[in-house]
């Protein structure tokens, strides 16, 4: 078996050491390891840029099951915890493929339009982003702002700009507070 109660009583099952151990022993280029868990710290862009940049480093994720995995695991190999969110998943499987998602989307040439397709997104711009309009110009009584149409590309990112910390402002107030720091 792979898991266990845990000791002193409770909820919820372990993943045991001895099983969990032999796995990540049969690894044979493991490099860093990362353990999806609330007791991390919480991913944000900042860290996924790093992570993103940094070619050179190979990293393990390890998704939990269960109640958790045996701390002891944790502390032979080092394993650095990290969260997506303040709140709990059914295992760590969601969590790697956030991971994964939002680091190889930086990557160059993996999205259309290169890094220029990242540069003006939510989190990237230090807010988030404004609200964006395609074709056609008229939908159902509702047109795109005239500005967006002009061709002006000053009066664009400046409409830009105001609304994206309209935005942020009114629905993520949390983020300008970062910012600042």
């Amino acid at each position: 078996s792979v898991d266990d109660e845990q000791f002193g009583g409770g909820a919820g099952m372990v993943m045991r050491p001895d099983a969990l151990g032999a796995a990540i022993d049969s690894v044979k280029n493991r490099g860093k390891i990362i353990y999806f868990s609330p007791r991390g710290p919480r991913l944000n862009q900042h860290m996924v840029r790093e992570f993103a940049a940094d070619a050179d480093v190979t990293y393990t994720l390890l998704c939990g099951r269960y109640e958790g995995i045996d701390q002891r695991i944790i502390e032979e190999y080092d394993i650095m915890e990290l969260s997506i969110g303040d709140y709990i998943l059914s295992g760590g499987e969601i969590a790697a493929q956030v991971f994964v998602d939002s680091c190889v989307r930086l990557i160059d040439n993996v999205l259309h339009g290169g890094t220029e397709s990242t540069a003006n997104e939510s989190f990237e711009i230090g807010g988030l982003e404004w609200p964006l309009y395609t074709r056609p110009s008229a939908w159902r009584g509702r047109k795109v702002p005239e500005v967006l149409l002009s061709g002006h590309h000053g009066n664009i990112e400046r409409w830009r700009k105001q609304q994206s910390d309209a935005m942020t402002q009114e629905r993520r107030p949390d983020l300008i507070k970062e910012n600042e720091k």
